[in-house]
This record gives structure tokens, sequence and C-alpha cells, in this order.
């Protein structure tokens, strides 16, 4: 990968983490920072080892880690931090990543800082 489509990805990354609420597709992130859809998604597996979509649900995922063990938030606002519409849609791929529900680890959580 040339280094200048290897910034594009970074940048395109960089633009996808920052709006987790309303994501850009990947023909407008492609577009956006200037690279072929098809150079993004093979960058993307490249260098994160994953596609552009797969980065986004990690991250969404560790940011509502973050904030379930850090904020005193409900879950349906966790949900919406991270852009999930539901909170169901939201508990389902949390429980999916971690095996384990957002309440059940936002509670351990909260507990390991009360210690």
């Amino acid at each position: 990968m040339k280094p200048d489509d290897r910034d594009r990805v970074y940048q395109a990354r960089r633009i996808l983490f920052k709006n987790i609420n309303n994501p850009l597709s990947v023909v407008e992130l492609a577009a956006t920072v200037g690279i072929n859809e098809c150079y993004l998604q093979e960058g993307f597996r490249q260098l994160f080892g994953d596609t552009v979509f797969g980065c986004l649900r990690d991250y969404r995922m560790k940011e509502a880690q973050r904030l379930l063990s850090s904020e005193n938030i409900t879950i349906a606002g966790v949900a919406a931090a991270v852009g999930y519409a539901s909170p169901t849609a939201f508990n389902a791929a949390f429980r999916k990543k971690f095996d384990i529900s957002p309440k059940v680890y936002q509670i351990k959580m909260r507990g390991k800082s009360l210690v």
C-alpha cells in the first residue's frame, strides 16, 4: 500500500470514529478521503485487520465499556451515545462482543470502583 493511500485510510478511520452516531457509508467515506472504495476496504483489512464497519463496531463497544465503567449513565443513554437507535440492538451487540450484558458489566465495574 502506498503511503498516501495509508494516510487516507487512517483519515477515513478518524472520520468514521468522529461520527459514530451517524457514520458515512463506505462509498461516502471513500469519496470523502479521495480513495477508491475497494482500496479503502482493503486498507482497513491490511491496517486494522477488519472491515470498515467491523472497526466501527469495535470502537463503539470500547466506547460503551468506557461509558459503562466511568459515568452514571443509563443503558439507553450509552446505546444512544455510541450510535445505536435501539437499546435492544445495543444490548445484543454488547452481549455478542463481551458475552455479558451491559447492565451486568456496569454493575461489576461500579463495584470495582467502590472497593
